[in-house]
């Protein structure tokens, strides 16, 4: 098992964002906000890592392959996209919030770039970070004189 980085600012900035949230909801009236075509989202992600690479797992029913921008710089990885209202529509309620998102993620590895992979399956992103090789794991065997 890989060493967990704790970072205390990314947390605080999850806990800002659902209190922000719990605010902005409770600001509105129920009947307005059901009928909201629009509003700020952000996809749910998993992300796992193994000895050899990180894996970023995203929620993303509903949105094109096509609207989802990936790009890793450095460390970071940031997640981009739109899921687009189906026009014409005469919606009865509003539950699952379209429009543009991004999510960016420090990962804390060096991660060798040109091995990113992506794959999109039933409306979930797998996003594959290959840990650069001064990042994985070494062995050394201990000799004795």
């Amino acid at each position: 098992m890989g060493v967990l980085r704790w970072d205390p600012f990314a947390e605080l900035a999850s806990l800002r964002e659902r209190v922000n949230r719990v605010f902005e909801e409770s600001m509105r009236p129920e009947d307005r906000r059901e009928q909201s075509p629009a509003r700020a989202w952000a996809p749910l992600v998993d992300i796992y890592e193994t000895p050899a690479e990180i894996v970023v797992e995203a929620d993303l029913a509903g949105v094109k392959q096509d609207d989802i921008e990936i790009q890793v710089m450095g460390d970071t990885l940031t997640l981009r996209g739109e899921r687009k209202d189906t026009e014409g529509r005469n919606y009865v309620r509003v539950e699952r919030p379209y429009g543009p998102f991004s999510r960016s993620f420090t990962i804390g590895t060096p991660i060798d770039q040109a091995g990113v992979k992506a794959r999109y399956k039933d409306g979930v992103l797998e996003i594959t970070l290959p840990k650069a090789e001064e990042a994985k794991p070494k062995q050394v065997k201990v000799q004795v004189d």
